[in-house]
């Protein structure tokens, strides 16, 4: 358990490193400072805009989606951590019919209490509810739009029951969604959680953000960091090519799977807004952003039975 531990760990820990990063302006979130107080320690310019690129290629794909299903759709975030977007799609007209978030007890717990103790995150939430049955406990909170739960991503009857339990809908076109998190689940337990949605939802698509190319010297020098962190990738033999990101979803019964190495998303992104955020720091080394971007990527299967054209 001790690699999701720091997975969970690490998912808290990004989102002080995403403060950072929109204190210097690459994106604008307004909510995330109520999560993450301090601005924290300057990162290097090629880690802002791999972040930048993670949050641009992720988001494009997300609020794609629930534009074409016209928001009558709901969105499960797995691994969610301190996670802001249920306010940004809010804030953008973009709400799900749903939005679950997905994460271990501890993590979930720290969210509810910021959740209940900053109005300006509780209000949303509120706003969103009709009903007087708004559940809020120590480990999970329900709304009629948006609801966190915690729950471990290996154990899929309990994941299964608690999402349904929380009003999951099985027939409503679905997003999922999981940045860093199936990289430290076994290939076996990642696979049984991406199946799992595959059988689930007849109308979904996956998102899946992690590392790629890892057998080459750079990724080994990646994973080596990672261990003398104690933190160990147990599912790092998916990420040894985008074909091997693909085939995880093909193999699980869904219908198509494309990926991209995020410098070529980085490469694809409007670029009069990359070209505005490189003048926000000086990059020295071109080469290093090339090969830290050449070892992420953002893989993306579907299954559209509603013809969404997802």
């Amino acid at each position: 358990c001790f690699t999701l531990l720091s997975c969970c760990l690490g998912l808290t820990l990004l989102h002080l490193f995403f403060r950072f990063a929109t204190s210097k302006g690459y994106w604008k979130d307004p909510y995330i400072q109520y999560f993450a107080r301090s601005v924290g320690e300057r990162k290097a310019p090629e880690i802002n805009r791999g972040y930048y690129a993670r949050v641009q290629g992720v988001n494009h794909l997300l609020d794609a989606f629930i534009r074409k299903a016209e928001c009558d759709c709901q969105v499960i975030n797995l691994g969610a951590g301190l996670d802001t977007t249920f306010w940004r799609l809010k804030d953008k007209n973009l709400m799900p019919r749903k939005y679950f978030e997905v994460d271990f007890p501890t993590v979930v717990a720290r969210k509810i209490h910021n959740i209940k103790t900053k109005p300006p995150l509780s209000k949303p939430v509120i706003e969103t509810h009709s009903t007087d049955s708004l559940l809020l406990d120590a480990h999970s909170l329900d709304s009629d739009r948006y609801c966190i739960l915690g729950a471990d991503l290996r154990d899929i009857s309990n994941l299964d029951e608690k999402l349904k339990k929380f009003q999951l809908n099985p027939e409503l076109p679905t997003l999922l969604v999981s940045e860093c998190v199936l990289v430290y689940m076994t290939p076996a337990h990642s696979s049984n959680l991406v199946r799992w949605a595959a059988e689930t939802f007849h109308t979904a698509m996956f998102i899946n953000y992690e590392q790629v190319n890892m057998s080459d010297r750079f990724g080994q020098v990646m994973i080596e960091n990672l261990q003398r962190r104690q933190c160990t990738l147990a599912g790092v033999e998916v990420c040894q090519s985008l074909d091997s990101q693909k085939e995880r979803f093909l193999k699980a019964c869904w219908e198509h799977a494309d990926a991209l190495d995020m410098m070529t998303v980085y490469s694809m992104l409007p670029q009069d807004d990359v070209a505005r955020i490189e003048q926000l720091e000086f990059l020295d080394e071109r080469e290093l952003l090339q090969q830290l971007l050449q070892h992420y990527s953002i893989c993306w299967a579907t299954k559209d039975k509603l013809n969404l054209g997802t």
